[in-house]
């Protein structure tokens, strides 16, 4: 028996990256999925790929009649709906807080919290209805920890980790679970700034991170997509309300290899001992 036997799932940004490799895994572990992209050829694609247990729905996670129509896809589909994986997101607007739009940060925190707030708008009614079911959303080390990402972009994932928390305050008693997964740096077409292009430019991205983090190899979105699978199935059965971090070690602090030179010059103070003087 595989893990995600019956279950039913629709993944936001599905089509590449942590949501692709998502799909892939929960297929091969007996599951379903809707996939739900803007990437229509590349989503497409994926559940052409993956067969019966598969398919595909345009989504801009911005659009709360295009989140509805995946949900209800999974539900005509499949007649229920088992996990709601709010993981669709780009990194936002940039640069200092005085210069940014105002229209560049409603657009940011429209598609990283509202996007997410309207997966679980429209999956949970399902979910009370049957009795059940798990919400993952995707937040970020930048939303738990300053200084990992661009400031409204942190801004909006520790949105992501709170709204998390205070929804699973609610749900629990539905018997319905709300974790939020945080990654570090995960080699995906987003992190590397490759979306569009083809996935073999991402190598060329990568190099030197799997030196700044206690795990010294580079974060994959398998590494996501296992945590997803552990949380989508009844083996995280008695955890809710959760910011799970999957980042090899990075926002635990600054690495040892970095503090040596500190080290060097340090110099133990001399307590005073009045036998001495």
């Amino acid at each position: 028996m595989t893990e995600l036997d019956g279950k039913v799932a629709v993944i936001t940004g599905g089509a590449s990256g942590i949501g692709e490799s998502t799909a892939r895994l929960f297929v091969a572990e007996g599951g379903r999925v809707v996939i739900a992209d803007m990437q229509k050829e590349r989503g497409q694609a994926l559940a052409a790929e993956l067969g019966e247990a598969a398919l595909f729905e345009p989504v801009e996670v911005r659009q709360e009649a295009q989140v509805k129509a995946a949900v209800d896809r999974a539900v005509d589909t499949w007649g229920r709906l088992d996990c709601m994986f709010n993981n669709a997101g780009f990194g936002g607007v940039l640069g200092p807080v005085e210069d940014i739009p105002v229209d560049e940060f409603d657009m940011t925190m429209d598609v990283l919290v509202r996007g997410v707030f309207l997966g679980m708008k429209h999956a949970v009614p399902v979910m009370k209805r049957q009795g059940s079911g798990s919400i993952i959303n995707t937040g970020s080390i930048a939303g738990v920890s300053a200084g990992r990402g661009p400031i409204i972009y942190s801004v909006a994932k520790a949105a992501v980790v709170h709204l998390s928390k205070v929804t699973a305050m609610e749900l629990g008693p539905h018997n319905i679970r709300v974790n939020c997964i945080c990654p570090g740096y995960i080699a995906t077409p987003l992190a590397a700034n490759t979306v569009g292009r083809p996935d073999t430019l991402i190598e060329d991205r990568v190099d030197g991170y799997a030196e700044r983090q206690p795990i010294p190899r580079i974060g994959r979105p398998q590494d996501i997509a296992e945590m997803a699978l552990f949380l989508a199935s009844d083996r995280s059965g008695f955890v809710t309300g959760q910011a799970l971090v999957v980042d090899g070690g990075v926002a635990n602090g600054v690495m040892w290899a970095d503090q040596k030179d500190v080290y060097k010059t340090y110099r133990p103070i001399k307590v005073y001992n009045p036998d001495v003087g």
